[in-house]
C-alpha cells in the first residue's frame, strides 16, 4: 500500500533540487532495475507489482503496490512492474581524475543526448565524462532511463571545464564544422573528446584548448547532427 505522503516524496524525485537534497534518483522498469541490483549502486527502496520478483533476492525494502499506484509515481508513459529510488555515487575529486580516454561535455542540455551519448561511451569501453556545470543532470529520469542501464558503469563528474582544461596534459579533440576529416586521424590512444552544445557547439572560451580539432565531412545536405549521433561517429573512428 502506498501512502499520499510517499507518493509525493517520489514525484518530487523527478525535480532536480529535490534529488539534490535526499541523494537518490529515480530508476525504472524491469531491465534497468535488475541491473541496478547487481551493480555496486544502494537501492534504497523498491515498488513494485506483485509480478515482479527481486532476480537476485538482494536485501532490499520492498512495497508491493498496484499497477495503478506505480503509475501515479512512474515517469514512464506506461510504468513497467517496478520502480527503484537509488543513492546517488558519490563523485571524487574532478581535479584528481586522470582516464586514458574520456569525453568532454559542453553545455549539452537534451535528456536523451545525455543518455545516450553515456550509452555510447560505455560501448566504446570509456567510463569517465566530464560535463559542463551547465549541462543536464545526469540523474534526470529521462537521462537515466536513455542509458539503458549505463548509468551504472560510466561516472559523469560536472565541473567548470575551462577551470579543468587549464590543468589537463592530455591532448583535447574538439568536434568542430572546420576541423580536420575524422576519417584521416589515426586511433586516439589518449585524450579527451570534446562534445559541443546542441546548438551553439564548443562556447568560444574553450577553443584554444583544443589540440586537434576534428569533424565529420558533409556529404549531403543536414545543416547538422544530433550531438549523440556525432559522438558516436567520431569515437567509431577515433578509438580502436
Amino acid at each position: 500500500m502506498l501512502s499520499k505522503n510517499e507518493a509525493k516524496y517520489i514525484q518530487s524525485l523527478f525535480h532536480k533540487k529535490q534529488r539534490l537534497q535526499s541523494g537518490l534518483f529515480i530508476a525504472e522498469g524491469i531491465k534497468l532495475v535488475n541491473e541496478i541490483l547487481s551493480s555496486s549502486l544502494t537501492i534504497k527502496k523498491i515498488y513494485a507489482t506483485a509480478d515482479w520478483t527481486n532476480p537476485i533476492e538482494k536485501d532490499v525494502e520492498l512495497v508491493r503496490v498496484s499497477e495503478d499506484e506505480l503509475q501515479k509515481i512512474s515517469g514512464l508513459q506506461t510504468a513497467n512492474k517496478v520502480l527503484a529510488l537509488v543513492e546517488q555515487p558519490v563523485e571524487g575529486d574532478v581535479k584528481k581524475i586522470s582516464p586514458k580516454i574520456c569525453l568532454a561535455l559542453d553545455g549539452i542540455q537534451d535528456p536523451g543526448n545525455m543518455g545516450t551519448i553515456i550509452r555510447i561511451a560505455d560501448w566504446f569501453g570509456i567510463d569517465t565524462i566530464l560535463a559542463g556545470d551547465d549541462s543536464v543532470d545526469v540523474f534526470n529520469h529521462k537521462v537515466v532511463q536513455s542509458t539503458m542501464g549505463s548509468i551504472i558503469r560510466v561516472k559523469v563528474h560536472y565541473t567548470h571545464l575551462n577551470d579543468w582544461f587549464k590543468i589537463n596534459t592530455l591532448p583535447v579533440y574538439g568536434a568542430l564544422l572546420e576541423g580536420e576529416s575524422v576519417y584521416n586521424k589515426a586511433a586516439m590512444q589518449t585524450g579527451i573528446l570534446l562534445i559541443g552544445n546542441e546548438s551553439k557547439g564548443i562556447r568560444e572560451e574553450l577553443l584554444p584548448f583544443i589540440t586537434h580539432p576534428v569533424s565529420i565531412p558533409r556529404i549531403g545536405a543536414a545543416e547538422s547532427l544530433n550531438a549523440a549521433v556525432a559522438t558516436g561517429i567520431l569515437l567509431s573512428h577515433l578509438v580502436k
